[in-house]
């Protein structure tokens, strides 16, 4: 496939990640106004929940008059595939198998691959301006191979560094088949930094962090776009005081953690910071909203409370409607944000962090990179190391201090409605999809 760098319009693959400092810039062309076609080939399951498919491209996208067709894999049982409307375009639904044995994820990646050959048909017949490997490996060089049979632009956008991480749960013990994950680690991490990224027209990262980190690894860092993660505004109402409280006690103290409960995320931290708390706020407790991504993962969560002596004060409400778990965040006294520093969760764009602060609520988040950036910008809460004591120190600045925290959480709004809304990062997106579509790249090759 040929590759392509950017003709005459300076250093635009680097600014989608300007927006979390600057306002939305003027378009600088008239490409944005033309619709576009595209097809997204996905992680994602369906119907999508992730809000960077969800809403960017089933909503703010789809509004702009864009129309996206999607073939993901059913998240429900699933015995065939089909096709279904979604956001202005159609998906392809793929079967899946729900079986927990070894034998049942085998079946479930091959029908998963099995269903991603819809997309020969789907670009032989739509008339597509790019094709959007999202998450994807084996069938990513199925796309990759596709673009170039049909001479359409190919965009990977890779969310999370999903090669490493099955490397590292394959090496701490904390995947289910340690060596099915080390395995798929290494061959995914060959297939992405040596095929896919480097074949690519362009790529579209979430933080920063990932920039450089794919950027070490050979990729040009001027084809790399980042786009973090963001909220859609109107399913944000905010804050809510202790008086007006439905979910959580009203005299009590209450700490809320939104977010995948997975080990790799060792939330196990937090019940530590749990005890420290409670030797000064005995009557707190602290809200764990979400669920893990394996049957063992909460079980281990109770465990280590029981060990510690914090069962008492640990709420696990299990996975919720966005509108309950969004309750909870909007009732608590303090939200918090722990990301273990790793090679993997450093690269990341933590939802829970925008969602917090477009709830008007004050956080306590450790020195992670983009944490660190987006605290700092916009005097939402506290940054602190990820040691225990200094992050339940923080905790407790901020249940002593309501009038401190209220302060906190109006700015934290205030600034994720002006720089992390999708309606923002859409009116960014569209335009870097309109140059990549619409002949602002000259290939190498000439």
């Amino acid at each position: 496939m040929a590759s392509y760098h950017r003709a005459s319009v300076g250093n635009v693959p680097q600014v989608i990640d300007a927006m979390t400092h600057d306002q939305p810039r003027a378009r600088q062309d008239d490409h944005a106004s033309v619709p576009l076609r595209l097809l997204m080939v996905s992680s994602d399951t369906y119907p999508p929940t992730r809000v960077d498919v969800a809403v960017m491209f089933g909503v703010e996208l789809a509004a702009r008059g864009h129309r996206t067709d999607l073939i993901l894999q059913s998240e429900a049982t699933c015995p065939k595939s089909y096709v279904t409307a979604w956001g202005g375009g159609r998906v392809w639904v793929g079967a899946t198998d729900l079986g927990s044995s070894l034998l049942s994820r085998i079946h479930k990646h091959i029908r998963g691959i099995l269903a991603d050959m819809k997309l020969f048909s789907w670009m032989r017949s739509g008339s597509y301006d790019i094709i959007i490997i999202k998450d994807k490996f084996l069938s990513g060089i199925m796309a990759l191979l596709a673009a170039t049979l049909f001479k359409k632009r190919c965009v990977y956008w890779l969310s999370y560094p999903f090669p490493e991480s099955y490397m590292e749960r394959a090496r701490d013990g904390t995947a289910r088949y340690p060596l099915l994950y080390l395995i798929r680690g290494r061959t995914f991490n060959l297939l992405l930094y040596k095929v896919l990224l480097p074949a690519a027209d362009h790529v579209f990262v979430q933080s920063e962090q990932m920039r450089r980190d794919v950027a070490a690894l050979g990729i040009s860092a001027a084809k790399m776009t980042v786009v973090p993660m963001g909220v859609q505004a109107k399913m944000f109402p905010g804050a809510v005081n202790r008086a007006g409280r439905r979910m959580l006690p009203a005299d009590v103290p209450c700490i809320v953690y939104l977010g995948t409960l997975a080990r790799i995320r060792r939330l196990d931290f937090l019940l530590r910071v749990l005890l420290q708390v409670l030797q000064v706020k005995p009557a707190a407790k602290l809200y764990l909203v979400g669920r893990g991504d394996e049957p063992g993962d909460e079980q281990f969560l109770l465990e280590q409370a029981r060990a510690l002596g914090v069962e008492q004060a640990l709420v696990l409400t299990g996975q919720l409607p966005q509108s309950e778990a969004l309750q909870f965040v909007a009732e608590a006294d303090v939200c918090v944000s722990p990301f273990r520093p790793t090679p993997v969760l450093n690269s990341t764009s933590p939802t829970k962090l925008i969602e917090y602060m477009a709830m008007g609520k004050a956080v306590v988040a450790n020195d992670h990179p983009e944490q660190r950036s987006l605290i700092a910008a916009s005097g939402a809460g506290l940054c602190v190391p990820y040691e225990e004591h200094g992050f339940a120190a923080a905790v407790l600045q901020l249940l002593d201090d309501r009038e401190l925290a209220v302060q906190m959480g109006q700015r934290g709004r205030k600034y994720v409605l002006e720089h992390r809304s999708y309606r923002v990062i859409a009116d960014k997106l569209e335009q870097e999809l309109s140059q990549i579509a619409h002949g602002l790249y000259a290939s190498n090759e000439q």
